[in-house]
């Protein structure tokens, strides 16, 4: 078998194995970078880049009908926001990503790699790659599949086909209440079609504070979409090109198009894991330098959604920045420095992960949601109600929270909720992660008539 050799092996060509290789080449290391799909991965093509493509033209459309004197006629031309959506995902041509990668120095390589023994991955066709100091695996996710009866014969939607589409389907079931799932249900909605949202639970978005929950539930009905609580699937079947969900009660969905967005594990089962001693299937435990555990030697390194640490991709992405600068130190023989927040480790990962759902309203959050159990925190809520939100929409309405570790008086938490908070995200990020003294952060003065003045009333009502 023809075998290459390399400073560094990148399993996955997404944009954290892109971070990862580029950072190694940067401290001097060669890099080969395997991906058996598109180089820029699950995010460019499916995930990220397209959906929020999808939901922009309609968040638009909807910020202008919020504000008197501007004229909107109709709705959305879904031919155009398809050839929108289409043109950021380089109409799913990677050309553009293996010229990048070349050019940043690394050595873009096609093909299904696996762990084959220590230092070395394999190829489908028999290649053989072998790295001199680490093989890092930045495989991503894939999607979970509920053990509902029916599902397997139904040709259902994932989260892929859903951001792929270029058709609208005249009705849309959708099972499942997480990020995908209601960024979906509200993008086809506005696209024309008419949706059904079925949630297990009280609420979408259970991971989040109540108030987050129910605000994007009203923003979803409010486009027609049919919320159903506590309505867990039963069974699911199709006929005649028609899908029936099964609800408790007696209750029937009817939809032309069904999509599951119940979640995401990470991508391990085709891994060759075994050969090193690990399990396929199982997410990858990782030290704050990526570093996976029960593998000898210190070679096997792992970032991104595969490590089930922070599965988002701009956490990915920093993992992965740490991971290829830790494997340029190790391979100089320099220090490497696993104190909290040195370059070296991921610390943002255990209490500093941004989150934006990109609903309208949309969800922006920081550290903690809530009060950790036995900690010294104070949560404080508040509408979002100042001058800036009154210009930005008519009868805006929103909702900010803090969580407060008063021992040290600093943030350890806040979520916004509302038209356009998004942006608010990077202070509250900054600001947890600075461990900035409320009595300091009350003098960063917010801008006059801006969003950001819910800072000032935040803190006011904290009792500064």
């Amino acid at each position: 078998m023809p075998e290459e050799t390399f400073d560094v092996v990148v399993i996955g060509g997404g944009p954290v194995g892109e971070n990862a290789a580029g950072r190694a080449v940067r401290g001097g290391l060669t890099a080969a970078l395997v991906e058996h799909e598109r180089f820029g991965g699950e995010c460019s093509y499916w995930a990220c880049m397209p959906s929020k493509a999808l939901l922009r033209p309609g968040i638009a459309l909807e910020a202008a009908r919020r504000v008197p004197g501007v004229p909107v006629d109709g709705g959305l031309d879904p031919a155009a926001v398809f050839a929108r959506r289409d043109a950021f995902t380089s109409h799913w041509d990677d050309a553009g990503q293996v010229r990048w990668a070349e050019g940043a120095g690394i050595v873009p390589v096609r093909g299904r790699g696996r762990l084959s023994g220590e230092r070395e991955v394999t190829l489908d066709d028999g290649r053989v790659l072998r790295a001199r100091h680490a093989v890092v695996v930045c495989t991503g996710s894939v999607p979970k599949q509920p053990p509902i009866p029916g599902l397997s014969e139904v040709n259902a939607w994932g989260s892929r086909e859903a951001t792929a589409a270029s058709e609208v389907p005249a009705r849309l079931a959708v099972i499942g209440g997480g990020v995908v799932g209601v960024e979906m249900a509200q993008a086809w909605a506005r696209l024309g079609s008419q949706v059904d949202l079925i949630l297990s639970g009280d609420r979408p978005l259970p991971r989040m504070p109540e108030f987050a929950g129910d605000l994007v539930a009203e923003g979803l009905r409010a486009d027609g979409v049919r919320v159903h609580a506590n309505a867990s699937a039963e069974r699911v079947s199709e006929r005649d090109g028609v899908v029936h969900v099964q609800l408790p009660d007696g209750i029937e969905v009817v939809a032309d198009q069904l999509l599951v967005a119940t979640g995401r594990r990470p991508a391990t089962d085709d891994l060759g894991l075994a050969s090193v001693g690990l399990s396929d299937g199982d997410a990858l435990e990782v030290d704050d330098t990526g570093l996976v555990s029960g593998v000898d030697g210190g070679w096997l390194y792992a970032a991104g959604d595969v490590n089930g640490r922070a599965m988002l991709t701009h956490q990915g992405k920093y993992q992965a920045r740490a991971v290829g600068d830790v494997i340029a130190a190790r391979a100089r023989g320099g220090d490497v420095d696993t104190s909290a927040w040195s370059a070296h480790a991921t610390t943002a990962d255990h209490g500093a992960v941004p989150q934006v759902v990109f609903t309208d309203p949309e969800v922006a959050s920081v550290g903690l949601t809530e009060a950790a159990e036995g900690a010294p925190h104070r949560v404080l809520d508040l509408d979002i109600a100042v001058a800036g939100s009154a210009l930005q929409a008519d009868d805006y309405t929103g909702k900010a929270r803090i969580v407060v570790d008063t021992e040290r008086d600093v943030l350890v938490g806040v979520t916004f909720v509302g038209q356009d908070v998004a942006e608010l995200l990077h202070s509250a990020t900054i600001a947890v992660v600075g461990e900035v003294p409320l009595s300091r952060l009350w003098h960063a003065v917010p801008s006059y008539p801006t969003i950001s003045e819910v800072w000032l009333r935040l803190l006011e009502e904290y009792g500064l």
